[in-house]
């Protein structure tokens, strides 16, 4: 058994847990805490800090792993979600190593996610590209490589029709403008397509709070690359988290440690 931490911070919301990486099990109770207002740096890594210290002696010296809703280039955050402004050009991995007193892997949250669904999920053992996709307030995205991560894929962003992708095909799209399933499918169909096009995957998977209704809007999209549901949803980013932590060979040099 290899044991790792791994915390998902979210604009509302921050999780964690000890995880074997080996099987992908929570072998501690999963802990979650309201994101602090405003998301200031300081005040997010006092609330991770306090996470950690609440597992115990489990988690004394292990790896840490955290994902966090930016471009994560070296450690730096690049850009900001949901949380303070003050992250975007933040030291933020020497930041939370200063405070737990350890090595962490600092990685978006997306990406993370992507691990999870490679190493454990819809993913695993899958050849070739992979392309997961998170549908929420905006899009995510991770590309993996027979389940390398290539990092910092930011499809949510692309043109489509003249329009940014998310603004018209997220799920937030879908309830800003009641859409129905069908309505929101032909946005979701013109995307996919789109990045079908670009890309040539040999895999989507979609994840997202939505994926557990997948049977209402993946049946209704036409597309030559097979497209399947994420299965670990909310312990994705904890998942891939705490996998990276202690395997970085699963995350190419490209912006990473």
């Amino acid at each position: 058994m290899t044991l790792a931490i791994g915390i998902d911070i979210g604009g509302t919301g921050i999780k964690g847990a000890v995880v074997d990486v080996e099987s992908g099990e929570l072998v501690s109770e999963r802990a979650k805490v309201a994101t602090p207002a405003g998301g200031e740096p300081d005040d997010i890594v006092a609330a991770v800090v306090q996470m950690i210290e609440g597992f115990g002696d489990t988690a004394a010296g292990l790896p840490v792993g955290v994902c966090f809703p930016a471009i994560v280039l070296g450690g730096r955050t690049m850009s900001a979600a949901n949380v303070s402004k003050k992250w975007i050009g933040l030291e933020a991995e020497k930041l939370f190593e200063a405070s737990l007193k350890r090595d962490i892997f600092f990685v978006n949250d997306a990406d993370a996610a992507g691990i999870a669904e490679a190493a454990f999920g819809a993913a695993k053992g899958v050849r070739g590209l992979v392309i997961l996709t998170t549908l929420g307030t905006g899009i995510g995205s991770a590309f993996l490589y027979n389940g390398t991560l290539i990092p910092n894929t930011e499809l949510g962003h692309i043109e489509v029709d003249g329009k940014n992708a998310e603004r018209r095909a997220s799920y937030a799209a879908k309830e800003r403008k009641g859409l129905d399933w069908a309505a929101w499918a032909k946005r979701l169909q013109r995307y996919y397509e789109t990045v079908e096009w670009l890309f040539s995957p040999v895999l989507f998977v979609v994840g997202g709070g939505v994926s557990k209704s997948h049977e209402e809007f993946l049946p209704l999209l036409h597309l030559r690359t097979p497209i399947v549901p994420a299965v670990l949803r909310n312990n994705a980013g904890i998942l891939g988290a705490a996998r990276l932590a202690a395997d970085p060979s699963a995350f190419t040099t490209s912006g990473g440690d």
